[in-house]
């Protein structure tokens, strides 16, 4: 390093040292490097447990689960860095309902760090285009956009759509979220012997994005994966997650 280079960078430490710290947005700490502590990025609840490659659930040393070897999803992978709960949960909102759109680049830091196999493109999933007038932008496609900047990966953006207004998923008891995504997307782009991963903040019950995939598939692409922020676990043994 350069005797001006580092003037430069001692000046601009002292200078970062002497202004306020940006108030950490889970606790509030002053915190002059992100957005979040060092605390509260710990405090994250990383998926850092045994999980099927398939769906994300957690398994007995990282098998593939019963329910994904009886019933094989359209998706082949999923890749998720953080359980769907607090305080995760509390910045996925904030960015979905509270227009913090900051947001996604934090939270698709680590899922990026995470991608062991390059896929062909990113497809976001997409938002029916009466709620993407309610919300005025969709939380996917800037998921997208910050991962594609990271890996270099094209991202699709107009791909698919969802053709059908549905109610919103976390609405519906878990077993009829199935039935409530089907025939709701259409994908028209040439996917043909593509690699496609399907970006999407959060995975409940897996029935959006697999319905997704069926479509994707249907256009031609020879493998689809599931790329989410956080997966929500089980909380008991005998419900049916996907």
């Amino acid at each position: 390093m350069s005797i001006l280079t580092r003037l430069n960078f001692d000046i601009c430490t002292k200078i970062s040292r002497l202004l306020p710290g940006q108030p950490c947005l889970l606790c509030a700490a002053p915190n002059q490097i992100s957005i979040l502590c060092n605390a509260c990025h710990a405090a994250l609840p990383y998926l850092d447990h045994a999980r099927c490659p398939v769906c994300a659930l957690p398994t007995l040393n990282g098998a593939v689960c019963g329910h994904c070897l009886q019933h094989p999803p359209y998706f082949k992978h999923t890749l998720a860095v953080f359980a769907y709960a607090f305080p995760l949960d509390k910045l996925i909102l904030a960015l979905k309902y509270g227009e913090r759109l900051h947001l996604a680049k934090l939270l698709v830091d680590k899922l990026a760090q995470s991608v062991s196999t390059r896929p062909d493109c990113i497809i976001p999933m997409p938002l029916h285009p009466e709620r993407l007038r309610e919300r005025g932008f969709n939380q996917s496609l800037q998921l997208s956009r910050h991962l594609a900047q990271r890996l270099d990966i094209p991202v699709l953006p107009f791909a698919c759509q969802r053709i059908r207004n549905t109610p919103s998923q976390s609405s519906l008891p878990w077993k009829e979220r199935s039935k409530n995504m089907r025939k709701a997307f259409s994908c028209l782009t040439d996917v043909q012997g593509k690699h496609v991963a399907i970006m999407d903040d959060v995975m409940t019950t897996g029935a959006t994005v697999n319905e997704l995939a069926l479509e994707i598939m249907n256009a031609g692409a020879s493998e689809v994966s599931a790329w989410v922020v956080a997966r929500t676990l089980p909380h008991t043994g005998n419900q049916t997650y996907l």
